[in-house]
């Protein structure tokens, strides 16, 4: 009898991320100059106009001139050498990022990337496929913008989108559509996905211009993951700080550390609060942030690691 039949409509594994690197053929020590002559002589060879009706030619075309819009930019490829393709999503902090990492790294947590609930939680994780040009070449904006309300005498109003980090989600900034002269303040305090009105910005019409609608995602920083309104971290304890209790560093996503106080006879997987440190919410206020207590094990063959578990035993009720 044969074995299970495999299912011939499952979607296939996520792809590795491409490395920028491979995709321009130099060593991750190139100096500029040697990325831009790779670049020029792939960019010449897969050019659509000298491979005209060649998809393949084009798809690797994007892939190398998008690898060279952020290697051949010095801030992206230190940013890129440093957390991979994480470091170039929108809204990404870098200073946040670094914080959570040492902090990982001293506690036994994890200092790697991707953050977040290696399940799928919250955090930044790879861009599991290198064909999103949009998100390797940085465009601040999604579809740009789209008109509603045709009928009116005033130009229509047009929607867009843009990702902010939370750190610049709590003390305000800055953004700026590509082909608009001036810059839109985005105020302190904003909350994921709340919209924000920039009049005049819309539609030209006879009776004046619309408005421009912005709605706002506040990216989560490496190493958490939103639980409904709050925020969610991984907080490594020996068993020693869980039984006795313990007051120590946890960082907050806006790259800062705070001490958090540990109870006696804190059980694994229990949440404890830090409030107002996590996101941003309407009204100028912030939502909690949870620290979630993982107990660690001691590992070894040591003999008296071994006896002093058995001791522990007899507590146990």
């Amino acid at each position: 009898m044969n074995g299970p039949s495999r299912d011939r409509h499952a979607p296939p594994p996520p792809s590795k991320p491409k490395d920028l690197y491979e995709l321009l053929g130099v060593p991750r020590t190139a100096e500029a100059e040697e990325i831009k002559k790779a670049y020029r002589t792939l960019a010449k060879k897969l050019h659509p106009d000298r491979n005209p009706g060649d998809k393949v030619s084009e798809e690797k075309f994007k892939e190398v001139s998008a690898a060279f819009a952020v290697l051949g930019d010095a801030p992206k490829r230190a940013l890129y050498d440093e957390f991979g393709p994480d470091g170039l999503r929108e809204g990404f902090d870098a200073d946040s990022a670094r914080n959570y990492k040492r902090w990982a790294q001293t506690t036994g947590g994890r200092g790697g990337m991707p953050g977040g609930d290696p399940g799928g939680g919250g955090g930044f994780g790879g861009f599991g496929d290198f064909g999103d040009m949009q998100d390797i070449l940085g465009s601040l904006f999604g579809a740009a913008a789209r008109a509603r309300g045709s009928h009116q005498r005033r130009g229509a109003d047009a929607e867009a989108e843009a990702t902010i980090s939370l750190r610049d989600a709590l003390s305000g900034t800055e953004i700026h559509f590509e082909g608009m002269e001036s810059r839109i303040r985005i105020p302190a305090g904003v909350s994921d996905g709340q919209r924000i009105r920039v009049a005049g910005q819309g539609g030209h019409g006879a009776a004046g211009r619309g408005d421009l609608l912005v709605k706002i995602h506040v990216a989560v920083p490496m190493g958490f993951r939103t639980e409904g309104e709050d925020l969610e971290i991984d907080l490594p304890l020996t068993v020693s700080q869980a039984v006795l209790g313990a007051t120590v560093p946890v960082p907050t996503p806006e790259g800062t550390t705070v001490q958090l106080k540990v109870p006696a006879g804190t059980q694994s997987g229990q949440r404890l609060r830090l409030r107002g440190k996590g996101l941003p919410r309407k009204g100028g206020e912030r939502s909690d942030l949870f620290a979630k207590a993982l107990v660690r094990v001691p590992r070894g063959d040591d003999p008296r690691l071994a006896e002093l578990v058995r001791e522990l035993e007899q507590f146990y009720v």
